[in-house]
Formats: C-alpha cells, structure tokens, sequence
C-alpha cells in the first residue's frame, strides 16, 4: 500500500519538475546553474516521498572553487533523488545519449548543460571528452562522472574507466572522490522509513604534473580509497 502510494507521487513529483525544469531550461539554456538547481528540485520533495535518511559529510565539494572532476559510485536510478541535494554550483554530469530520449527528464538534462556520451561511437565520445576537457579549464564549472560506467548495488566497485582521469589529467585540474553508502538492495519502500544512506566526499586527489602513463595508478589509488569508504559507510549506516 505504502509503496503504491509513494509511487504514485513520486510520478507526479517527476512530471511537476520536469515540467517546470523545461520551462527554466528554455528561458536559459544550457546554463551550468541548470544542472544543481534542477538536481534539488528532483532530490529534496522526492527524499521525503521516498522516507530515505542522507545524511552528508561533503566540505570537500564546497571547499574548492568550480571545476574539477567528482567520481561518485552508481547503485541505482534513485541515485538522482540521493545525490540530487548535493551536487554543487556550476557543475554538470555526464550521460549517455539514449537518457536524451527519456521524456522529459532528457530534454531537461540536454537543457542543463550535461553532456550526452555516445558509447558505442568511439569518435563521438572523444569528441565529448575533449569538450569537457575544454569546459573544466576554460568555464570554471565542474564535472560528475559515475567511472564504473553501469549502475552496480554490488558490495565491491566495478573497474573504473579511465575517461574521468584522462579528462582531470588533461585540465590539470583536480578529483573529489564521493562515496554512497550501498542502500539499493536494502530500500524497503513499504516501510515508513525507508532506509539510511551515507555520503562522504574525500580529499581531492591532484593530478598537477601528471600525464596519461599516471592514469592506471591514479585510477587505482582512487578505487581503493572509495571502496574503503563505502565499506566504512556501510558499517556506519548499519548501526543506524
């Protein structure tokens, strides 16, 4: 019952967004501020429909100027509800194409200013990483990139793709590691209260002076410090 109800609202909280998101989105497209007002606008009614506790421990995100590189793992489509009140000014996302077509909610992330990867065009999609590039050294906004490439509940991380990096590499810019708790297996939406999540952003890791023969250790280095952290997390929101 609980669950049908949440459902239902939620569908409508997601038509009334994206409804009101493409009327902003049109009056100033593919403005960079699109991306984290839109992102709240789904997160934060949604949470409460949804009876999820987040809580965040994110300094690091505000603790920098825009434009660097965020990694965060990817559990779930309700990711856009857990990560939505988080994600800082000037920042856009990266996607791949097919979400252009999901009614409303692409032509809203076309709109934000994200940018829309064709996986399966290898042309295309080093076209977009140079582009992106070109956005974190030349317009002070920053980019959120899910490096294990699929959604993944699973207790340990996927391999990480290697875009995110090459892409702070080349704008010499930094990478701010977030780290979700894994809540997606444990979500009980028939339950009042719902499920716990926990958020940390870690200190950024620099990529100065780097070049692409550093991206396997960089890559690395950056899998292990998450996985340790979402392991912590996960004891942490266990306990409740």
């Amino acid at each position: 019952m609980l669950y049908g109800i949440r459902m239902l609202l939620l569908a409508l909280h997601f038509v009334g967004v994206g409804l009101l998101g493409l009327l902003i989105g049109v009056c100033r497209p593919f403005n960079p501020a699109n991306s984290p007002l839109f992102a709240r606008l789904y997160a934060k009614p949604a949470l409460r429909i949804l009876g999820l506790d987040v809580r965040a421990s994110i300094d690091t995100l505000h603790a920098l100027p825009p434009g660097y590189v965020i990694v965060a793992n990817h559990q779930s489509n309700h990711d856009l509800f857990v990560l939505g009140g988080i994600v800082p000014e000037r920042t856009v996302s990266m996607g791949k194409k097919s979400l252009k077509w999901v009614p409303l909610f692409g032509q809203l992330y076309w709109l934000s200013g994200n940018v829309l990867v064709d996986r399966s065009n290898a042309f295309q999609a080093r076209k977009a990483l140079k582009a992106t590039t070109r956005t974190l050294r030349e317009q002070h906004t920053s980019i959120w990139v899910f490096p294990e490439g699929t959604r993944n509940p699973a207790p340990e991380l996927l391999p990480f793709k290697k875009g995110a990096f090459q892409m702070a590499i080349d704008a010499g810019v930094p990478i701010v590691p977030v780290c979700v708790s894994h809540y997606a297996k444990g979500l009980n939406l028939n339950r009042w209260r719902s499920g716990r999540v926990e958020i940390q952003a870690l200190p950024p890791l620099p990529t100065e002076g780097l070049g692409p023969e550093d991206i396997p250790a960089l890559r690395q280095a950056c899998q292990a410090q998450m996985q340790a952290c979402i392991e912590h997390l996960d004891q942490r929101a266990a306990q409740g």
